[in-house]
């Protein structure tokens, strides 16, 4: 009796169905990249990916582990860079969905703080996330070709049906203007590309910890709270 107990609680974590406990916070820079974790659209994901330009800022940094811990994030003192400057530590993370006929990618990033300018800055604030959903015709990998895209900034999206972009991937890029907060806008210069996480692939007690985890006044934009409102509103 005492196994077959075992073997049923062994199978409920296992599905998904745990109720885990919300996040605990660690180090921002204690958190590492995870390399590519695809799920059954990865291959569409990858291929399409954005190419990230820093303009001016943090560098992306990771956001969550898989012992249900999440960054704990920066103070917006100092340098707009300061504690963030590690060109390696960035994780582009994708969910995916199809709407309206069209199959839509969100790929998102975090950065430890969001701070426009040196100094304890009014207006920044510790956590940010930012995201950029891309629009395709399919979701097959050898046809589908970009329809449209979106990027996020200030709890909105810029549309526009022909993002700047190089072969298969759209140029977005991470800036501040007129003392505001960071957003994203498509861009003519070329970024980079960091290893991705993809939401259908991720384990459930990761899932749980986007979805509980307080990020402050910056929310993960494709947990199960927040992605298809997103998607509805970056729609092409």
């Amino acid at each position: 009796m005492q196994s077959n107990i075992i073997i049923s609680l062994l199978a409920l974590v296992g599905s998904g169905l745990c109720d885990w406990p919300a996040p605990g916070t660690v180090a921002h820079d204690s958190l590492n990249p995870v390399v590519d974790t695809l799920g059954p659209n990865g291959n569409v994901i990858k291929k399409f990916q954005p190419l990230l330009h820093i303009a001016h800022g943090c560098q992306p940094y990771p956001a969550v582990n898989k012992n249900n811990q999440i960054s704990g994030g920066l103070q917006h003192t100092g340098t707009t860079s300061g504690g963030c400057k590690d060109g390696n530590k960035g994780q582009t993370y994708a969910r995916s969905m199809t709407l309206n006929g069209k199959f839509g990618i969100m790929y998102a990033w975090y950065w430890p703080k969001d701070q426009p300018a040196d100094g304890n800055v009014v207006g920044g604030h510790r956590h940010d996330w930012e995201t950029s959903v891309v629009w395709l015709d399919s979701a097959s990998v050898n046809t589908a070709t970009i329809t449209g895209g979106a990027c996020s900034g200030h709890g909105k999206f810029k549309l526009t049906s022909n993002p700047q972009r190089s072969s298969n991937n759209v140029k977005v890029e991470y800036y501040t203007q007129g003392g505001l907060d960071h957003e994203l806008q498509f861009t003519n210069t070329v970024g980079r590309t960091y290893w991705i996480w993809d939401w259908d692939a991720m384990e459930p007690i990761v899932q749980s910890a986007l979805n509980k985890g307080d990020f402050k006044k910056a929310n993960c934009p494709f947990n199960d709270n927040h992605f298809e409102t997103n998607m509805r509103a970056a729609y092409v």
